[in-house]
């Protein structure tokens, strides 16, 4: 079994390292990648779906990412306690006929010992915006160490 530092009990550093790292493999936007943070069993309720295990991880994030074009996302850390991280997210994206969206949402996680998440619940809405309105402008992949986060952009 392998391990995903940093581990629980999280304290405020961890936790802020665990939300970025987290940031940075959803941005790499590689289902195989991003799945290796979760236990074989996680369980996940994702908006409306509820999802078990690596395997159906991958499944869902493809059919995401397919649909969810040019996808960049900014978490930051709302609270800890424990094996349990809290998070606020915004993340901005395109359909296949070009009209763009700002996703606004909240994800409470907790971690096993090594570290996987083990459970992940996500309440996510979706607000149309005009292509001109988005914040998200950096190269895809990992978002820069200078651009600012949720707070700095008033989000």
């Amino acid at each position: 079994m392998s391990t995903r530092p940093p581990l629980p009990p999280f304290n405020r550093e961890t936790a802020i390292e665990k939300v970025r790292l987290a940031e940075d493999g959803w941005n790499s936007r590689s289902p195989q990648k991003v799945a290796l943070a979760y236990s074989e069993d996680s369980r996940w309720r994702n908006r409306a779906e509820f999802i078990t295990g690596r395997e159906a991880i991958v499944e869902f994030l493809s059919r995401k990412w397919n649909r969810e074009l040019d996808y960049r996302l900014v978490k930051e850390l709302w609270a800890y306690d424990g094996h349990r991280i809290a998070v606020r997210f915004a993340y901005e994206w395109h359909d296949d006929s070009g009209h763009w969206f700002r996703s606004y949402g909240n994800e409470n996680w907790e971690f096993d010992d090594d570290g996987l998440m083990r459970t992940r619940h996500a309440s996510i809405n979706d607000l149309p915006i005009e292509e001109s309105e988005r914040k998200y402008r950096w190269p895809l992949g990992r978002r820069p160490d200078d651009h600012p986060g949720l707070t700095d952009l008033g989000l």
